[in-house]
């Protein structure tokens, strides 16, 4: 079959095999071509490892330092003439190639709320590894069903007040209002369920148990803050109570597992699966993505997630740099004044009559497409697959 886009709201139900697998070796190639990282980690982790950050960190990990990666994943194969998910692809060819390279890298494809697959990566662990020094938490799911079969939802909604603002459709260019609700208390309590710190606390607590986890492992987990346009939104809504609870995990599991050194990344505006779903940010980082590439200063996933590794967490000083709220600020390039100044000031003049020339629309849709596979260079999207 022909393997073509299929864009439905914010997601593709469509994923092209050879597309992703050239994306994943593009990203693989840029590790390479840096400094090993120095004095990495031996044995990782990787909670969420199939796309965007999660991905990026096992890339950067395994062929930065030359880490042992073991992987949990929530992807479907192919099934008759429904390709499989990206993520399928993704760690099929990371597997392969970390085989030709001579890395171990396994993978458990399940549910990671799930107290069944914590079991069985834990197996996996003292089998291969006996402990890990190394836990990335990258998961990013709109749902969380617990062991006895109820589920919660994460909601993207205000606290305080409605919210309104421009957002953009980036496939037609056009921008429009969008009104953001307020949520309830019930949809804020569920939504730091789910995209909080609890699970991330219950992955320690069960690698602790089974005695699998390093005396002075380094756990990271992901988050974003952003600039104040869109703080009624993020950092100020119900995705900004989630992580607030995820900053407040990392420094109980330092008090709660001596040695145990636990941070939150705040990354940079990127295109995720995530953030796509975001009303007004695709509009917001389409214009910073124009801004910070005419500065020369733009990351894509791996850039940063290499970037995390190489000069933060395993940084030659041993020193970790961290704010005066102790999160490793990976947007640091993103948040910089003169950016955010030219993006304010493009923000409050850009429509849809001049969208495409203030904001870099073709480079959102490109990472959009590239996540599934597609626009990706070299690749012939009209052979039979």
């Amino acid at each position: 079959m022909v393997i073509k886009p299929k864009i439905r709201g914010f997601i593709c139900t469509t994923a092209h095999p050879v597309g992703c697998a050239e994306a994943l070796k593009r990203q693989i190639d840029y590790v390479k071509a840096q400094k090993p990282i120095e004095d990495p980690p031996k044995h990782v982790l990787v909670i969420g490892a199939s796309m965007g950050y999660g991905l990026a960190s096992r890339i950067s990990l395994a062929f930065g330092g030359g880490a042992s990666t073991l992987g949990v994943i929530y992807d479907k194969p192919p099934q008759g003439n429904r390709t499989g998910t990206a993520g399928w692809y993704n760690t099929e060819t990371f597997e392969s190639c970390a085989a030709d390279a001579g890395l171990y890298a396994k993978t458990v494809n399940g549910d990671a709320f799930s107290s069944d697959i914590k079991d069985m990566v834990i197996d996996v662990i003292k089998r291969d590894f006996e402990t890990v020094d190394c836990i990335v938490y990258s998961l990013a799911a709109p749902r969380r069903t617990y062991d006895d079969g109820t589920s919660v939802s994460s909601v993207l909604k205000t606290v305080d007040n409605e919210y309104t603002n421009k957002t953009i459709n980036p496939q037609t260019a056009e921008i429009t209002k969008v009104t953001v609700p307020t949520a309830t208390d019930e949809e804020i309590e569920n939504t730091v369920k789910v995209m909080g710190g609890e699970d991330w606390e219950a992955w320690i607590t069960a690698l602790s148990d089974a005695e699998v986890l390093d005396p002075k492992a380094v756990t990271v987990a992901y988050s974003y803050i952003g600039p104040e346009l869109t703080h009624p939104l993020y950092k100020d809504g119900t995705i900004g109570k989630a992580k607030e609870h995820l900053v407040e995990t990392s420094k109980k599991l330092e008090s709660q597992y001596d040695g145990l050194s636990a941070f939150v990344a705040v990354n940079k505006a990127l295109v995720t699966q995530s953030s796509s779903a975001i009303p007004v940010v695709p509009l917001y980082i389409s214009i910073l993505f124009r801004v910070m590439k005419e500065q020369g200063c733009h990351e894509g996933t791996i850039e940063q997630m290499y970037r995390l590794f190489a000069e933060k967490l395993y940084n030659p000083e041993g020193v970790i740099p961290t704010d005066e709220n102790g999160l490793i600020r990976m947007d640091d390039f993103e948040m910089a004044p003169d950016i955010q100044a030219e993006v304010a000031a493009t923000w409050e003049m850009v429509n849809s009559d001049n969208v495409r020339d203030l904001a870099d629309i073709d480079g959102y849709n490109h990472d959009f497409l590239e996540l599934f596979g597609f626009d990706v260079p070299y690749v012939d999207y009209d052979a039979e697959i």
